[in-house]
């Protein structure tokens, strides 16, 4: 089954654990003290995806039995909020995999849900139905520029400008810092939820041409709730880029934030006449049942396998 979002276990994060397989199953071993170790055992059977922090060691066994169980393994940062590698069930159905590819190589099906993702951000905001991909990006601008305008006033900041110049980073001022290190935390999140449904972080439909490009699509939906009031609340700070981690860290609530991409990711990569807010629907959109492997048929799209199709065999 892939990630379902009402299943409050979907993503589970460790740090500073050993995951061990007992006689029981997977536990991770706590060091209290040096006489004392605690062991918490993990839901396998009900967990989508395991994140694993810094300072997490895991054995062979304990990898075989949550594979087993279709769980996703990606190792991540502090937080969550870096991913770096992931490590997936080869029982995990590629539906969502195929979704992407489809929609992305089809220059009209790409065109299409970039353009849901551009009307994504503006949410309420009533949108001509004409309205194109070049118009969008405008408004878009033209959306950002005025909510930094307002954030700027509202913190008692002058004229504000962003400014990612890497190579010129101390002379960047504070609230530009901090924004880089929270954007920074927020791709590592998006990144750990594309890694547990399979979908590659490569296939962008807005940005292109980087191993991140489906990674920036969809963090940039979440921007302006997330890290955007955040790096103007630290516009005095000291140390912006440290405060900016940790506040990220404390007041984003990373697992309720992770069900809600994998939510989003999900409904844009459905098309649009086949979404429906019944629930019966609804949780079928969420969860898919795991399907033997088929084969591709260009006029039905898939045909069963383990039969022979050879003219007048039986």
């Amino acid at each position: 089954m892939l990630p379902r979002v009402a299943d409050s276990l979907s993503f589970l994060y460790l740090d500073m654990v050993r995951v061990v397989q007992d006689g029981t199953g997977v536990c991770a071993q706590i060091q209290v003290d040096d006489h004392r170790t605690d062991l918490v055992y993990l839901p396998t059977a009900a967990l989508s995806c395991l994140l694993l922090g810094p300072g997490v060691s895991i054995t062979t066994p304990a990898l075989t039995t949550l594979a087993r169980h279709n769980t996703s393994v990606i190792c991540v940062g502090a937080g969550g909020v870096r991913a770096y590698a992931g490590i997936l069930p080869d029982s995990l159905t590629t539906h969502w995999l195929e979704q992407q590819v489809a929609t992305w190589a089809d220059p009209e099906h790409r065109l299409e849900v970039a353009v849901r993702m551009y009307q994504a951000r503006f949410k309420d905001a009533d949108l001509p139905e004409s309205v194109t991909l070049d118009q969008l990006r405008g408004m878009e601008g033209q959306r950002m520029k005025a909510f930094y305008k307002i954030l700027a006033q509202q913190h008692g900041i002058g004229r504000f400008r962003r400014n990612y110049r890497p190579d010129q980073w101390d002379s960047q001022d504070s609230v530009n810092l901090a924004l880089s290190a929270a954007n920074t935390c927020l791709y590592g999140i998006v990144h750990a939820a594309l890694l547990a449904l399979g979908l590659s972080p490569a296939l962008g439909y807005v940005h292109a041409g980087t191993q991140h490009a489906f990674v920036y699509d969809i963090a940039d939906l979440y921007k302006a709730d997330t890290t955007l009031p955040l790096a103007f609340a630290l516009h005095n700070s000291d140390n912006p880029e440290q405060q900016a981690r940790r506040r990220f860290r404390e007041d984003l609530r990373l697992l309720r934030l992770l069900p809600r991409i994998v939510q989003d990711v999900q409904s844009l990569l459905t098309p649009p006449h086949t979404t429906t807010t019944d629930d019966t629907d609804e949780e079928h959109s969420e969860r898919r049942d795991v399907r033997m492997v088929h084969l591709w048929d260009p006029k039905t799209g898939a045909l069963p396998a383990g039969v022979n199709y050879a003219i007048g065999e039986t």
